[in-house]
């Protein structure tokens, strides 16, 4: 995986984007990020649609930060998506939630999440982000990206 590959980072809430964008600050993570907030905007984005149509300005990611409950597609209907449309997606995903009940953990990992974490408190959500940078940015190794075409 590139370490320094760019993060998609999925979900509606502004206030949980601000929250998780700062945490990778004070954790030190430099890769880029680029936020969306529904469903339909991910797979747009992953398809390359319009606005998101220039790889230079919106390259494909190497992560996938997903919430579970979003408008116009939630997590579970963009990883179905994910799944039937990109054969072989090399980008690794992230499923996160503030829910953590079992069936939506098993769900996830069943649909082909990598991941699944728990936002939690601002303080918990900044552990997260550290063990996330720990395990999966530095020393994860994984496929080399490919290029996705529509």
């Amino acid at each position: 995986m590139n370490p320094n590959g760019l993060i998609l980072l999925a979900d509606d809430s502004l206030d949980d984007r601000l929250l998780i964008r700062r945490a990778f600050v004070k954790a030190g993570v430099v890769n880029p990020i680029c936020e969306v907030g529904t469903g339909m905007e991910v797979m747009a984005y992953l398809n390359g649609e319009p606005p998101y149509e220039d790889r230079e300005k919106f390259p494909f990611p190497a992560i996938l930060l997903l919430d579970l409950y979003m408008p116009a597609g939630d997590g579970f209907q963009v990883l179905r998506w994910i799944r039937n449309k990109l054969v072989s997606p090399n980008f690794l995903i992230i499923m996160l939630s503030r829910s953590d009940e079992i069936k939506h953990v098993d769900r996830a990992y069943a649909m082909g999440a990598h991941s699944f974490l728990t936002k939690g408190s601002p303080e918990d959500l900044q552990k997260v982000i550290e063990h996330f940078r720990d395990f999966w940015i530095l020393k994860n190794k994984g496929p080399a990206l490919e290029s996705h075409s529509s």
